[in-house]
């Protein structure tokens, strides 16, 4: 090719215009970068990314958020806090926050209760909210329980050998009763010999009777004062296990509830494999029915040595005609087509009797309200009753999402139905688990099979080259 002047003189303009493009779209680049900012998160767990129940809460929250988080000047900390922070800021505009180092801003941290690194407060419509260390579901609830105006009131009945909220072993329900707090509920226990339940339905105090399954008899006082609570509009949770006391009855008329004779048993040998499921008593619910409180729930739930249920027609003499109506009832937990209510012991041999046993699916979990006219006004009331007390149990509560389906069954007890659970995000890509074959196979490639490929590869040059 022959090089003249203006050969070379066109290759320089072409050079030059490459260079000015290049230049050109570097900067534009960095222009969009500065003035928009796009993230993706492509972890199988979604890690670094907000929840949908979050950025539900907060678009929720009609008044400004300030937090303040006091942390050391560690760098690389702040700046982990920073990225956990603009996620919020990202989806929520007028979400401020600052990081304080408690040593130099020694006033504001006493002001603000701060006792120790780490520690964050939340500020919202006037009131504050601190928590120990930052993640989304701390950060999350703390926010859920800012949005509450007033902390609903759980009372736990008391003094029948029920499960208790302060028992910590196996059996209790201490770890329930720390999560609700968590929630911004109020547990507490009540003795309904020596405290009155609250009859006087009001806007700006929100009370949950939860009835667990008792081992000794109400007296009538105390039947009376449940019945006239729930007569009142009151909120109720009732869980009850199989054969329960004859002192209920009055109570399961007013409710128009009935139980099924027995225990529900699920024989489906696949689903107990999958979930390794050690007793037949032990009842998965993979699908539910629709309603607020399951409408978004996608895990199962376990529950163990459970009573079915039904809604009766029969009207309780116990309502006044005049300022009740019938229950709407709501199937929410359904066990399989695989189950069956099982009257016989136990402990002999379990197998479905046509003559004796109900085949399934069974309900063993009812939401029901109504609306009833108390001095001239309406009141919405609303019930659950699940049969069951075990998958509340410290030893239960964290199988499946057994903790979740609580949580929002007492939020819509309470009416916050616009109140959401926020789960942990789990790192399901972080555990790599090989059997032992696979596990030996790996061993001998690198200890044997990877240095013997090596030494016959050097082998093998070393012999080539001696021979050349």
């Amino acid at each position: 090719m022959l090089v003249t002047k203006s050969s070379r003189l066109n290759y320089r303009i072409q050079h030059l215009i490459f260079i000015i493009l290049l230049l050109g779209c570097i900067g534009f680049a960095g222009w969009l970068s500065h003035e928009y900012d796009s993230r993706s998160d492509w972890t199988a767990g979604k890690r670094h990314s907000l929840s949908q129940e979050t950025l539900d809460l907060l678009t929720q929250l009609s008044s400004p958020v300030k937090l303040r988080s006091y942390q050391t000047d560690d760098p690389a900390l702040n700046q982990a806090i920073k990225e956990i922070l603009q996620r919020y800021k990202n989806n929520k505009a007028d979400f401020e926050f600052q990081l304080i180092n408690p040593d130099i801003f020694i006033e504001q941290a006493k002001t603000d209760g701060i006792q120790r690194y780490g520690q964050t407060v939340i500020e919202y419509q006037g009131q504050l909210e601190l928590i120990d260390s930052l993640s989304e579901e701390n950060l999350s609830n703390a926010l859920l329980r800012l949005q509450r105006k007033h902390k609903p009131n759980l009372l736990f009945v008391a003094n029948h050998n029920e499960r208790k909220i302060n028992d910590s072993s196996a059996a209790g329900y201490s770890r329930l009763a720390a999560q609700l707090s968590n929630k911004g509920f109020n547990s507490q226990p009540i003795n309904l010999l020596k405290q009155a339940l609250p009859t006087d339905i009001n806007n700006t105090e929100t009370n949950v009777l939860i009835l667990g399954s008792i081992k000794t008899p109400l007296l009538l006082s105390e039947q009376e004062k449940i019945l006239a609570f729930i007569s009142a509009g009151g909120s109720l949770l009732w869980l009850q296990d199989p054969q329960q006391d004859a002192s209920l009855k009055k109570l399961q008329d007013a409710l128009q509830i009935n139980f099924v004779e027995g225990t529900l048993i699920d024989d489906n040998p696949e689903i107990s494999r999958m979930l390794k499921l050690s007793h037949p008593a032990m009842i998965p619910v993979l699908e539910y029915k629709m309603h607020p409180i399951t409408e978004k729930m996608q895990y199962f739930t376990l529950f163990t040595v459970a009573t079915a249920l039904q809604a009766s027609t029969k009207q309780s003499s116990e309502n006044n005609t005049d300022t009740s109506q019938a229950w709407i009832h709501s199937d929410l937990l359904i066990s399989s087509e695989n189950s069956w209510a099982e009257t016989s012991d136990l402990s002999s041999i379990i197998e479905f009797n046509p003559a004796e046993d109900i085949r399934g699916p069974l309900t063993l979990g009812i939401a029901q309200q109504r609306q009833i006219k108390i001095n001239d006004r309406l009141v919405a009331q609303r019930v659950v009753v699940i049969g069951d007390t075990d998958f509340l149990s410290n030893s239960h509560l964290g199988h499946g999402a057994n903790l979740d389906f609580i949580i929002k069954t007492m939020n819509w007890l309470a009416e916050d139905d616009q109140l959401i659970t926020i789960s942990p995000k789990t790192a399901p890509d972080l555990t790599l688990k090989l059997s032992a074959t696979y596990t030996s196979i790996i061993g001998l490639f690198f200890l044997i099979g990877l240095p013997l490929i090596l030494f016959s590869s050097g082998a093998y040059i070393w012999f080539k080259r001696r021979k050349q």
